[in-house]
């Protein structure tokens, strides 16, 4: 076990993915302040409208410093590390801390169709939404996390995943959320052409 200082946020960072952040509460200010000085992570694990936070958070390593203002505000980028377990909270600090141990992956690879799969809908996806993101390398041994992090899920499906340690699995519920994402894509722009007609259906549409 180790102490950690904790960012409760209502978001999710799995790993390898890169968020901004603006740091603006002086607790936190100090926080991030020593994870660049000594080098170290904070935890962000995900809170609720309510104050409590999720068992499963994610290392999140400042990997840039864009910006620092004049009143101590800070424009930075994190990039998601490892994975822990938040055992207990503890006290002491400005900011929240917490016991936590990491978080291991079973023994249960993920099968080749699935990630054959995955890579289809995420490009898919991508197509779709007119988006020119990087589609990660089919060998990554993190493929599921490179590709969970390039899509705007909603926290409850990333928190989903973050928790699920059989990868295995986790690439099966990544499937089953790339494919949601891509039916809404298609969805949206069928309705946006519907409305480009006032609503009118076409006589095509009329005939299917």
């Amino acid at each position: 076990m180790q102490e950690l200082g904790l960012f409760p946020l209502p978001i999710v960072l799995v790993p390898t993915e890169r968020i901004p952040l603006h740091i603006f509460e002086p607790r936190y200010r100090e926080l991030i302040e020593e994870c660049v000085e000594q080098g170290e992570p904070c935890g962000l694990v995900l809170a609720t409208w309510d104050g409590a936070v999720h068992e499963i958070g994610t290392n999140a390593i400042v990997a840039q410093v864009l910006e620092v203002l004049e009143d101590g505000r800070m424009n930075i980028v994190v990039e998601g590390g490892a994975r822990f377990r938040l055992l207990e909270l503890t006290s002491g600090r400005a900011f929240a801390t917490g016991l936590v141990e990491p978080v291991d992956d079973t023994v249960e690879p993920a099968e080749p169709e699935d990630a054959e799969r995955a890579l289809e809908v995420f490009r898919e996806l991508a197509e779709a939404a007119e988006s020119d993101v990087d589609v990660p390398d089919a060998d990554s041994p993190q493929l599921d996390f490179e590709l969970a992090a390039r899509v705007d899920f909603a926290v409850d499906s990333k928190q989903d995943l973050l928790a699920t340690t059989s990868p295995r699995e986790r690439m099966k519920k990544l499937i089953d959320f790339l494919e949601t994402a891509l039916e809404a894509v298609r969805l949206e722009h069928t309705l946006r052409e519907r409305a480009g007609r006032n609503g009118k259906v076409s006589p095509l549409e009329t005939e299917l």
